[in-house]
């Protein structure tokens, strides 16, 4: 690796800690929660409503957040990009505690939001769901027209050879090169990240052992998520292109936008003049530019809409 190349990949790296730690602050007042909840039902009754979610939505599936009050933001910091294909110790160091959280978001299971946004669906009132999370629930809840924009934790892909694996495939593999490892460990369930990663001791990642790629021998695997750091696939894009033309309207849920995934959407929809309604416990990255902001805990606002 020239010189040149090792700056840019440090450079990466460095915007990507910046954007972990984008504090979103209060930039406009909370609407009052009847109006913005006629708002709201308005809006699905209209229909063509395109919902966006993050890590809020999950968070009552046991599944925490990044950037709420207890979110896991405030206890660890996820792995960039850059660290992961450059340094082998820190992607054994992953594996060793993912291999442990695993079993926690695997267990997860749709709560009370994943089965309305599936009902809305059905009921023509959504035209689809662009999610930040990358832990499959709406899909397990029902929901059909839906785009994970940062990837699929169920996933395993290979950064050599591309090949990819089911994570409940690759699990079994691990089980069987770790026999014995699981009992060693006494996990908090609420101290898994919503990546699915958990805080170990050193001499039990040093313990660990991983498995190849079973296409090319390679060890250099990934969960098939977007890192901070990396860039949504550009097919991705697309699809998500595709689908905001389909709307007329933005409900975000759940998520401060705080990365430019998200924060692009609301965007794109303020620039068409289209309406942009937030349900959230805490504030949003361009909130100031929402038609409609309603602070509220999401089961409780999404029971009070049909």
């Amino acid at each position: 690796m020239n010189p040149q190349e090792e700056l840019s990949i440090r450079m990466a790296h460095q915007s990507a800690i910046r954007s972990m730690q984008r504090v979103v602050a209060e930039q406009a007042p909370a609407h009052d929660p009847i109006q913005a909840a006629a708002a709201v039902q308005g809006l699905l009754e209209a229909g063509r409503v395109l919902v966006l979610t993050g890590a809020g939505v999950s968070t009552d599936s046991g599944i925490p957040d990044y950037r709420g009050p207890n979110g896991s933001l405030q206890r660890h910091r996820p792995m960039t990009y850059q660290e992961f294909k450059y340094r082998p110790e820190a992607r054994h160091r992953y594996w060793a505690r993912g291999f442990v959280g695993w079993r926690h978001m695997d267990s997860a299971q749709p709560n009370n939001i994943h089965r309305t946004l599936a009902r809305w669906e059905d009921d023509g009132k959504i035209s689809g769901i662009i999610t930040q999370n990358v832990d499959g629930l709406h899909q397990q809840a029902g929901s059909r027209h839906v785009i994970s924009v940062h990837g699929d934790l169920g996933i395993v892909r290979c950064l050599d050879c591309h090949a990819s694996e089911e994570r409940t495939a690759l699990d079994a593999r691990l089980e069987a090169a770790n026999i014995g490892y699981l009992q060693q460990v006494d996990l908090d369930p609420t101290a898994v990240n919503p990546d699915g990663d958990v805080e170990l001791p050193q001499y039990l990642v040093d313990k660990f052992v991983m498995v190849p790629c079973l296409n090319c021998g390679s060890y250099a695997l990934k969960p098939d998520v977007v890192y901070f750091g990396e860039n949504v696939p550009s097919e991705r894009k697309r699809q998500i292109d595709l689908l905001e033309e389909r709307s007329d309207s933005l409900l975000v849920l759940g998520s401060s936008l705080a990365v430019m995934s998200g924060y692009k959407i609301l965007l794109n929809f303020v620039k068409r003049g289209l309406p942009v309604a937030l349900i959230t416990n805490g504030h949003v990255r361009g909130e100031q530019k929402a038609t409609w902001r309603w602070r509220e805990p999401l089961e409780t606002a999404l029971a009070r809409l049909s």
